[in-house]
C-alpha cells in the first residue's frame, strides 16, 4: 500500500504523454527534458540551496537552545519543550499565512523596523522572507533532535572530562559534541528534506516571484497537466533524497566508529 502511489509515479515518469497504462511506451524523454534544461536545473539548485541555508541556520540556533534545555531542571526542560512544540499543533499552512500578516507592509515587523528607521524596507515575497518561513516551521525538529540526544548523554563522562582538566571549551569539543552527533544528523535530516522540497512557503512568502522545485512539481500536476513530466521531477528528487539518506547514514555509522551493514 506503501509503494503503489510511488510506484505509479515512477510508471507515469517513463510514460509518453498522452499514453495510458494500459498502452505503456517507455521513454526516457522527461529526464533528458529535465537535465538539458538549464531554467530546470537552476531551480534545482536554487531549491539545494535554500534548504541548505535552511538546515545550517536551524542548526546554529537549534544547537545552543537544545543544550540549554538540557541543562536545564525537569521540570524547565518540560515547560521549555512544550514551549517548542506548542505552535507544531496548529496547521503548518495556518502559520505561514500568520507569517504573511507579520512581515506585510504595516505588519508588526515592519512597524518595529520603522522605530529605527527601516520601515520601507521590503520584507514580503523575498528570499529572506521564504527563508525565516522555513526556518520558523522546522526549526523545532532540529531542537527536539539534539535535546533527545544531549538528555540521554552519560553526564559522568562530562564529570570524568572535568577531573582530567580538560576545560570546558575542551569537554565540549571532545566529548559533548562527538556524543549529540546522531541527534544532529537525525536534526538535519528532517530540516533539510522537507526544506528541499517545499512549495506552499515560497508560494505564500515568496509571493510566486521565488520558484523552488515543489513548487515545479505542483505546477506540473495542478496548473499544466503535465503528469508525466512532474512524475519524473518527483522520481529526480525521491533519487536526490534516498542518496543523501544513505550518506547521512554512512555518516552516522563512521561517527559511532562501527561498520554497515
Amino acid at each position: 500500500m506503501l509503494l503503489l502511489p510511488m510506484g505509479l509515479i515512477a510508471v507515469y515518469s517513463f510514460m509518453e504523454d498522452g499514453n495510458s497504462i494500459v498502452s505503456f511506451r517507455f521513454t526516457l524523454e522527461h529526464y533528458v527534458t529535465f537535465f538539458t534544461d538549464r531554467d530546470f536545473l537552476l531551480i534545482l539548485w536554487r531549491s539545494i540551496v535554500i534548504a541548505v541555508k535552511t538546515t545550517v541556520i536551524c542548526l546554529l540556533l537549534g544547537y545552543p537552545a537544545a543544550y540549554f534545555i538540557a541543562r536545564s531542571r525537569e521540570k524547565v526542560q518540560n515547560i521549555l519543550i512544550l514551549c517548542i512544540t506548542l505552535p507544531m499543533w496548529i496547521n503548518m499552512l495556518v502559520r505561514t499565512y500568520a507569517w504573511i500578516g507579520l512581515l506585510s507592509e504595516d505588519g508588526l515587523v515592519q512597524r518595529f523596523l520603522g522605530l529605527f528607521g527601516l520601515g520601507d524596507t521590503q520584507l514580503l515575497y523575498t528570499e529572506g522572507a521564504v527563508l525565516l518561513g522555513m526556518v520558523y516551521n522546522f526549526l523545532p525538529f532540529m531542537i527536539l533532535q539534539i535535546q533527545t540526544s544531549l538528555s540521554k548523554m552519560d553526564h559522568s563522562l562530562l564529570q570524568a572530562s572535568a577531573d582530567l582538566g580538560a576545560r570546558p571549551a575542551q569537554t565540549f569539543r571532545r566529548v559533548t559534541l562527538p556524543l549529540s552527533m546522531p541527534g544532529v544528523i537525525n536534526g538535519i535530516t528532517l530540516v533539510f528534506l522537507p526544506a528541499v522540497s517545499s512549495f506552499f512557503i515560497p508560494k505564500l512568502l515568496g509571493g510566486g516571484q521565488y520558484f523552488l522545485i515543489g513548487n515545479m512539481i505542483e505546477n506540473q500536476f495542478i496548473t499544466v497537466g503535465e503528469w508525466n513530466f512532474g512524475s519524473a521531477i518527483s522520481m529526480i528528487m525521491a533519487v536526490i533524497m534516498m542518496l543523501l539518506m544513505m550518506a547521512v547514514r554512512r555518516a552516522e555509522v563512521r561517527n559511532q566508529g562501527g561498520k554497515g551493514e
